[in-house]
């Protein structure tokens, strides 16, 4: 074989950094031995995989076509260590979940897969749409728990679970009770909504085709508790996912609203990087979201 583990490993990172230097402290090296060893893979196959601008190392046509099948080989070589260190084929795993997924529905889930595979670490990453996707598709995350089907061309989209939406208001508010809110009742309202680029906003904002542009927007705020907070305190009505809200109901402190003329429902998504090699680990992990559907 004429490259090795560790040329892959500082292609990888120098891939990821665009940045030699960074890459070699990435990976405990000298910039002198990483250089070596990203010049030697190429001299080796007199090839050319990055392109200098500026300071950046940017990667080429070739690097890029090249850098998902080495990740999948450097996944599938960090599986076989622990196999060898550890006599399981269960790894470690980095999650990324959206907001509502990550606070409501992932934390669960990551509790019985640490406890049922002993030893086993799971990072979770919770931020919004967006920074999920981008991160699942660039190596950075193993699985990402998305609200909404994304269309990503390095991305496996698999449907996990149903889910809606539900306005609702204040339990002082007027329309607390309102059998149900007609769209002139919605053009009227003060809404609190979550940031743009969030998978709750982009489906608030489908259900809402043809009412959008003449919304009022009073706040956009990036945490579902503090959407709550602010509808609570009577600052407007909000929108967010039905899994966030079971305990607000039950205590009373928000109430829903009822809009049936509006399709609030959607689902939520497994996110894959589809060049990943797929862990027994990752396999695991979404065998256990699937189970949980079977719990609600």
């Amino acid at each position: 074989m004429k490259y090795t583990l560790r040329q892959l490993e500082v292609f990888l990172a120098t891939a990821f950094h665009e940045n030699l230097t960074r890459a070699a402290e990435s990976l405990s090296m000298s910039q002198s031995a990483a250089s070596s060893a990203l010049r030697d893979l190429e001299r080796q196959f007199d090839v050319q995989l990055f392109d200098r601008v500026g300071k950046r190392l940017q990667l080429n046509e070739l690097g890029s076509m090249l850098r998902p099948k080495a990740q999948a080989l450097m996944d599938q070589a960090g599986s076989l260590e622990s196999v060898l260190a550890s006599h399981e084929d269960i790894g470690n795993l980095k999650v990324g979940a959206t907001l509502s997924i990550g606070n409501y529905l992932a934390v669960e889930i990551m509790a019985r897969y640490m406890v049922e595979q002993s030893g086993a670490r799971v990072q979770l990453e919770v931020a919004n749409t967006a920074t999920i996707v981008r991160k699942v598709a660039n190596f950075e995350l193993d699985i990402g728990l998305i609200e909404g089907e994304v269309h990503h061309p390095e991305l496996d989209m698999h449907h996990w679970r149903d889910d809606e939406l539900v306005v609702f208001c204040a339990p002082d508010h007027a329309w607390a009770g309102k059998p149900w809110l007609a769209d002139e009742d919605l053009l009227t309202a003060e809404w609190i909504v979550r940031e743009p680029g969030s998978g709750t906003r982009q489906h608030f904002e489908w259900a809402m085709h043809g009412l959008l542009p003449n919304l009022q927007i009073k706040l956009e705020l990036q945490h579902t508790e503090a959407i709550k907070r602010a509808v609570e305190a009577g600052l407007g009505i909000g929108c967010l996912s039905a899994i966030t809200l079971v305990e607000a109901f039950k205590r009373g402190s928000l109430v829903p609203l009822s809009v049936p003329q509006r399709d609030f429902r959607r689902s939520f998504y497994f996110a894959l990087q589809r060049n990943k090699f797929r862990s027994a680990g990752i396999e695991r992990w979404l065998e256990m979201c699937k189970d949980s559907n079977q719990q609600i």
